[in-house]
Formats: C-alpha cells, structure tokens, sequence
C-alpha cells in the first residue's frame, strides 16, 4: 500500500483527524472503500468512475485523499451552489480537520462577476421607467463599494433572473481586456489570478467545457497544471458538454449587441452614425428571425403563441423561405452596423469590441445557412422572448478524449446515478471512458424499513388524456392522509400545470388549509423555502427538481412521479442519437430509452430518503413499471424498497409516518 492509501485509511478510522474534528463522526465502509479507490486513481494517475449513493459522503471520499495527496487539484461541479458549499463549507473544514496548508480558489463564468465597467455604462443603458431595475441597480452599485470578490452570489435576495444582472456583468463578446479602463480592478482577472496561484480550484462544467471551446475563461491556462481533475454530479458533464461545445445564434445575442451600440454610439460618437437606424435594423432582423422559427399557425398565418420553450427539429423551419430571408435579414443588419462601428472603431474600444460582435454574428447567420458540420446536429429552442438556432455534437467523447490526451492526471469522475450495470455505460461510452476503472458503492440508508414504493394498477395510461388529472386525485388523496409534505415530480411542463391546478382545485373544495406550490410561480429558492416552512403544502415540479433538492427529515415524505421519464422521441438531439444507434446495429430502446429514463427515474426517488432516519413514499403513477416486461429493469434502477400492492395499503403507511411524526 501506497502512503497515501495508509493516510486515507487512517483520516477515516474511528481515531483519525477526521473523527477528532467533528464530534459526531461515524466510520463509513462504503465512503472509505470509495476513498481509498480515488488515492489508487491518484497514485496511478489513472480513470476512475464511481458511483456513490445517497448517504455514502462522496464529496469528502474524494476530497480527502486529493488534499492529502498534496497534489494540484481541479474540481468541477455541475452547479453554483455545490460549488458554494465546497468552498465556503467543505473544503476550510477538511483544512481545518487534516491541518493541511492547502490554498483554495473559486471560480465561476464571467456571469457571475460584477464588471464595473459595465455597470457604470448601465445608467445610460437601463430603462428609466423600471423601477425594479433602476432599484436593483442602486443595489449592485451599493454593494460594488465594499465587495472584493465581485461575485454577485454575495448579494442577499439579488434574483439570477434580474434583466439588470446581463446589464453590470461581461460576456466573451463584449469584454474589453487589457483595453478595459478598469482592467487593473477587474474581479474575473483576479479570480483566474487567484485560481492559478491556488493549490485546489472549484470550478463548474460549463466553464470547463466552455473553455475547452474557447480557450477564454481560465481554465486553459490551469489545467496543464493540475495533477487531479475531480467531476462531481458527472451525471450532468454530458449536458453541460453538448451545450457549451456547440455554437449558437440567437435573436437576444442581436438585441443585446444592438441595444450597446445604442448606448454606445449615442454617448460616444453622437452624429456620426445613425446609430438608431442601426439598431432598429438589428431590433427587427431579431423580430423576424425569431417569428421565422415560431412559424404561422391557422389561417390567418398568426405566428403561433410561445407558453414556456419549444424544441423544433431543423427541418422543419429551415427549409422555408421565410427563415432563409429573415437570416439574410439579419446578415444585411449585423453587415451594416459593422461598416458604421468601423468607421469609428479608433475612438474607444468600446467600438472595436462592438464591431469585432457584429462581425461575428453576420459569420454566424452565414454558418447557419450553410449545411451542418459532419457529426454535428442541429435544432430550434424558441421561449416567450427569444429563438435559438443550435448546432452541436451528440456527445462529449472526442472533446473530453482530448482533453486527458493533452496531460497525463488522475481523472474522477463521481455521481449519484451513473449507471444501471457494473460498467456504469450509460455515463461512460458517451463520455468515451468505457476503459476508465469503475466503482458503485450502494446507499448505506435501509430502504426496506424505510421506505416503500407503490405503483398503481389501476390507473389511466400516460397517453390518456385524464392521466395527468388521475395523478392529481392520487397525489391530493397522498398529501391529505399525511397533512402535505409531498413531491409531485412531472416529466412535461404541461402536466406540471394540470396537476398544479387539479392540486388547488380538490383542496379548496374539500376546504383543505393546503399550499399548492408549482414551478415557475417563484424563483425555485423562494419555492423550497415556502416548503420548507409550510409543512402542509404540495410542491409541484418538473425536470429543475428531479435533483440537486435535499430536504432531510419529515418536510418531505411522499414523492409523486406522474410517469415513467423517457427521453421525447421528437427532440432532435434524441432523434440524431437514435440514428446513430441503429446504423451500429444497435437496440434504440434498450440501450437509450431505457437507459435513460432508469437514470431519471433514480434522480427523481432519490429525492425521498436523504438521512439515516428518513422514512417515505414513492408513487410512480405509471402501470408500465410493473406490466410491461421493461418495468424489471427500471425497478432494478430504484433503491431496494418493498412494493405496496394497492392504495389502502399506501394509506395506511403514510398514516403511520404521520402518526410518528
């Protein structure tokens, strides 16, 4: 055995640092056999691919044995708030308890960055109007006086919704650099600067990748340097890959351009262009682009009405003559406001910046009128406010291959749910890591005392069109026998709103004292706190809480899911996968479908048990899980819990954890 492996062994023994520092420590076989796996991974420089379930304490399995490996360490997470946690909470304790002298950097998009350059333009960019913004505004340049991060996380009830946030932070496109009157100050420079001087850097994927499409963000200049790269929530690393290592254009990337060069123009250069001319051109280029990919329905050929986001495939808009004019629209708009920036790009660099933008955008609209890339997919996101036309690898294989090629590191990859088989391949043959050693470590919780699973037999199929007001009854039925406390989780935003309203409807007719929360009404912060301190009270969501939510103890108790998650077969990435799989000869539904809805389906439940002593139950309100010969697999995905056999038998267990209560 390596000194390592003895120095993880003993950090977690009954009389280790560990166990010393935090008074009620408990020795866990399965954290420690996962973080003695991740020291062999280190001392090899080697691939390792661990599964960790719920209650096994991945995060310190991986963090001790890096910290005590002393050597230089990147760590990526899929969200902000689990990068938060690591730097505010973890990591100092592990510091602390192992007495190492390690130092630690955070660091986020530009995004998340207060620009000061920016902000001090936002006076003349935000509408006047707006009092919501125009207070906001007041706030962030209250909290710039005293803040030396930058971060905007530091700001209490700042909403990461706020359309001012887009005003007072940078993007790639509108950075000045070195040329910035602010550069000495910058926070984004100082956080790389911190990071490259740090001994353990907390990142997230979408830098990550980000960066490996840009060479922009820090993380370049970093990695050469790191002896250990760690991937926590991996489950996420494919997503954030195919989003960030694809190219994108928007009808908000022309608003956002044309609406600087507005302010720009008119407090810089005013007369010397028809800087309102330009933009109005601009502003309609991006109208037109996005009612081209919204499309006409009905005879009067209204454009069709946006509720939440649409997914087209490609073909179906790029094909007719409206889009191909409104992207030689928008090439004539972004051709002519970049002849205008030309002419006084010497004046600041506010206006080469501007120009070096539009230029990018009129190659941009010529990129998307020209076929796809071999290998690559595209598609349409279109929302309320904006359309989106994509073009993107089906995966992260190649990019992620290049990377570990680049420098030999120990790579960790760690999750939750990474597969169904010992070889976790429903995460590793999209990432290209069908060679990497694998690990599952199992929940040390006891699902068999503490949970049950009941999945309706009688119940109306997931195409019928009362399924979703079914799934309300029974979750209303569920929440009444234990006084709330329930998840009801949906695979579409659709049901969402069906069961939300059947939900209020059922209790305001029985006089029911019960909160109905559903997505979308809040911030999701907001929603999980109203859940928290409301314990009567439903809270109806869709794919944002399938995972990342912990609520441990008796604020939840009984999780909802309407049906089984299948990917839609109609999602162009979807589809292009598909056609992959069958020109290898491949089984869609077995080695896609399947995988991936027993994947989601694990997410989901793993919202139920969260502590040793949690107790709860999960209704899966889809007949296929027990009827269809499938439904094997999917339930060999779930945690090992007891199955009820009809809807007396839930009762009576969600009366009993309510007497208990």
């Amino acid at each position: 055995m390596s000194p390592l492996h003895d120095a993880v062994q003993q950090a977690f023994g009954t009389t280790g640092p560990l166990a010393q520092a935090e008074s009620g420590y408990t020795e866990r076989e399965v954290q420690s056999r996962m973080a003695r796996a991740v020291a062999e991974a280190i001392d090899a420089r080697g691939t390792l691919v661990a599964e960790a379930g719920t209650g096994v304490g991945k995060t310190f399995a991986y963090l001790v044995p890096t910290l005590l490996s002393g050597a230089r360490a990147l760590i990526s997470t899929a969200t902000k708030s689990l990068q938060d946690q690591l730097y505010l909470r973890d990591l100092p304790r592990l510091r602390h308890a192992l007495a190492l002298p390690t130092t630690v950097a955070l660091l986020k998009g530009r995004a998340s960055y207060l620009c000061t350059h920016r902000m001090k333009q936002a006076r003349h960019t935000i509408d006047a109007g707006d009092r919501w913004a125009t207070r906001t505004l007041a706030k962030i340049e209250s909290w710039a006086q005293v803040t030396v991060a930058g971060d905007l996380a530091e700001i209490d009830g700042l909403d990461e919704r706020s359309s001012v946030i887009p005003l007072v932070t940078s993007t790639r496109e509108n950075c000045l650099g070195s040329d910035c009157p602010d550069y000495r100050s910058c926070h984004v420079i100082k956080a790389r600067r911190d990071a490259m001087a740090a001994d353990v850097v907390v990142v997230n994927h979408h830098l990550f990748f980000a960066d490996m499409s840009l060479r922009e963000s820090g993380v370049a200049e970093l990695l050469p340097s790191v002896e250990v790269a760690v991937f926590d929530e991996a489950h996420q690393l494919a997503d954030a890959g195919v989003a960030f290592l694809g190219t994108t254009l928007s009808s908000g990337q022309l608003l956002d351009t044309a609406r600087d060069m507005l302010a720009i123009g008119l407090q810089q250069a005013r007369g010397l262009a028809p800087w309102q001319d330009l933009t109005a051109a601009c502003d309609r280029a991006a109208r037109e682009l996005r009612l081209a990919c919204i499309g006409a329905s009905g005879a009067d050929g209204a454009p069709r009405a946006v509720r939440g986001s649409m997914k087209l495939r490609w073909d179906e808009r790029a094909e007719q003559p409206p889009f191909g004019a409104a992207l030689v629209q928008a090439a004539a708009a972004c051709t002519a406001a970049h002849a205008a920036l030309d002419t006084v790009s010497e004046l600041s660099p506010d206006f080469a910046k501007l120009a070096d933008r539009m230029a990018t955008l009129h190659e941009l609209t010529q990129r998307f009128a020209d076929k796809a890339l071999p290998g690559q997919v595209r598609w349409i996101d279109i929302t309320a406010n904006q359309c989106r036309l994509v073009e993107s690898p089906l995966d992260i294989r190649d990019a992620l291959r290049e990377q570990m090629a680049a420098a030999p590191k120990a790579w960790i990859f760690t999750s939750a749910t990474l597969g169904e088989d010992d070889r976790l391949s429903w995460f590793t043959e999209p990432a290209g890591l069908t060679e990497a050693t694998t690990l599952r470590v199992g929940s040390p919780f006891d699902y068999a005392a503490h949970a049950r699973l009941y999945v309706p037999s009688s119940f109306p199929k997931p195409n019928e069109p009362d399924h979703a007001v079914a799934v309300g009854h029974l979750a209303a039925r569920c929440a009444r026998t234990l006084g709330g406390r329930t998840f009801v989780l949906t695979t579409t935003l659709r049901a969402l709103q069906t069961i939300g309203e059947q939900l209020r409807a059922e209790f305001e007719a029985a006089g029911d004292e019960m909160a109905v929360l559903i997505q979308g009404q809040l911030p999701k912060r907001q929603l999980m706190q109203m859940f928290l301190t409301q314990p009567r009270s439903v809270l109806v969501g869709s794919q944002t809480f399938w995972e990342g939510i912990d609520v441990p103890g008796d604020a939840l108790q009984c999780v909802v899911i309407d049906k089984l998650p299948f990917p839609p077969p109609n999602d162009p990435l979807v589809e292009a996968r598909v056609k992959r799989l069958e020109a290898e000869g491949r089984n869609a539904f077995s080695d896609y479908f399947l995988a991936e809805a027993a994947m989601s389906l694990k997410q989901g439940a793993g919202r139920l048990i969260r502590s040793e002593t949690d107790r709860g139950l999960l209704v899966v309100c889809d007949p296929r899980l027990t009827a269809m010969n499938y439904g094997k697999r999917l339930r060999g995905a779930l945690p090992d819990m007891p199955r009820l056999d009809d809807e007396a038998e839930a009762t009576a267990w969600l009366a009993m954890l309510a007497a208990d209560r």
